[in-house]
Parts: C-alpha cells; structure tokens; sequence
C-alpha cells in the first residue's frame, strides 16, 4: 500500500521550528503534498533537502513569504505542471505530478476573506480547478485532488455553523461551489467513509480553538468516482502539530505508482 499526506504548514520555515523534521523524518511519509509554504525553492532549509530518497517538487507564489505548494516524494513524476492560468500560478495554487496510475493535484485554494472581497478569484479558481480535472478524467486519467480548500462543505464540517454563515470558508457561494465540483464525478472520500464523524483540520489561534476543538474541516482528499475502489482509507492526523492545520493521509491499495505513460 501507498501513504500520501497532506498538510497546510502555514509557512515551511516555521513549522521546521516546530518539530517537522522530526515528524517527517520519522514518519518517513510515501508523499507529501504541501500547502501555504510562503518560500522560495532557494530559500528552503538545508537540513530538509539532505532528506535522502526524496524529490522536490516546488511550486511558489512570485510573492515572497506567501502561499505556494510542495510536494515530497519517493516516486519521481513523469511530469510536473500548474494550472496554466497566470492569475493562479503566480500565486502557486496548484502543482500537477503526472503518473502512469494517475495524476496527484496538490492545491491551495484562495481564501475568500472579510466581505466576500477575493470570493469571485475564489470561485475562478473553483471552476478552473474543475475544468482541469474534468479534462485529465476525459483523457482516461485517474486524479487524486488535496490540498486546503478553505471551504467547510456542510454543517458537520466545523463546529459553529451557525455563528459563521457569513465567513470566508462558509459563504453559501463557496459551499455550492463544492456542490457542484461533487457533483461532476468526484469523491470527498472522509465525508464518504465517516459520514457522521465530526473531525477538524484547521483551528484557529485565537482563544485556545485547537484545545477545546472549536475547529473546520477545510482540508480534503477526493478522487475521480472511479478510482475510489482503490482507496483502502484516509485519515485526519489531529496529533501532529506545529501549524494551525493537521495534516491528512490517504492510503492506496496499489504500490508505488509507475512511470510511463498509461
């Protein structure tokens, strides 16, 4: 079986402070899909590239100390792209890593913010990632989609619903989008699994959240409908700390995927 994690660091440099090598290094993770890491690839810490048996894959923001995506792996892709849409790519929201067995989409999603203001670059983004998606799946390809969405679907998704109808992560727009990204063929595969289950990724700072778990589940794993009979299971990592996030794993049946083209 293959592990894949996911985890919004909310800035590599800092969560290195906070125990990740540690935490990597003895986990020893199949892949890692990083999100928010508000760094250059030059400006990525020495100890972390000496990580043996590792391929770097980095996929910035042009703006320093903001946004971008990561990912670690064991098994070299094919081919790394974006999006190829300027608007997000200079942000570093969206990092393909194209396989034979399928293609891994590690994504940030814009956060809509106070008052709606970045919600229409929100809801492109929403389409665009689609759209992306829906064109590999056309192609006879199998995705797996994760990152940090920024969006809390349904009310069993973060603990106050109704306090923040009207924050950004909540907004009806948002949730409908989400709706609707379901809806053309792909699986949230903890809400599919654990349909009752309560469990948050991310916590606020602000008066204790993460201790008394007042916290969202903005974090997803989702495949393509037709490769979910290759999931064995995925996992909300709530133990592990160091960011205002948790990271998420997602266990595949199948073996390191190949290479070569399907």
């Amino acid at each position: 079986m293959t592990v894949l994690y996911c985890w919004n660091v909310n800035g590599l440099r800092a969560v290195i402070k906070n125990g990740f090598l540690d935490w990597f290094n003895t986990l020893q993770p199949h892949t890692l899909c990083l999100q928010e890491t508000r760094l250059l690839p030059e400006e990525v810490p020495t100890a972390l590239l000496e990580t043996e048996g590792y391929h770097f894959y980095w996929n910035p923001a042009e703006k320093r100390g903001y946004s971008g995506t990561a990912t670690f792996t064991k098994a070299e892709a094919d081919n790394v792209t974006t999006l190829g849409v300027p608007e997000f790519d200079k942000e570093g929201r969206a990092q393909f890593l194209h396989y034979k067995d399928y293609v891994l989409v590690n994504t940030y999603w814009p956060n809509s913010q106070e008052e709606r203001k970045r919600l229409p670059y929100k809801l492109d983004f929403c389409v665009c990632i689609g759209e992306a998606l829906d064109s590999l799946v056309q192609k006879g390809k199998n995705v797996i989609l994760c990152g940090d969405y920024n969006i809390a679907h349904t009310e069993i998704d973060l603990a106050r619903p109704k306090q923040n109808e009207n924050s950004a992560g909540y907004y009806i727009e948002e949730r409908e989008a989400m709706t609707e990204f379901l809806a053309r063929g792909y699986e949230d595969l903890y809400r599919n699994r654990y349909p009752d289950k309560v469990g948050y990724t991310w916590w606020s700072y602000r008066s204790g959240a993460r201790k008394r778990n007042i916290g969202w589940r903005i974090d997803y794993f989702c495949v393509n409908t037709a490769f979910q009979d290759q999931v064995e299971d995925t996992a909300i990592r709530d133990d592990v700390f160091g960011s205002d996030h948790c990271p998420l794993s997602l266990t595949l049946k199948s073996a390191t995927p190949s290479k070569g083209k399907k």
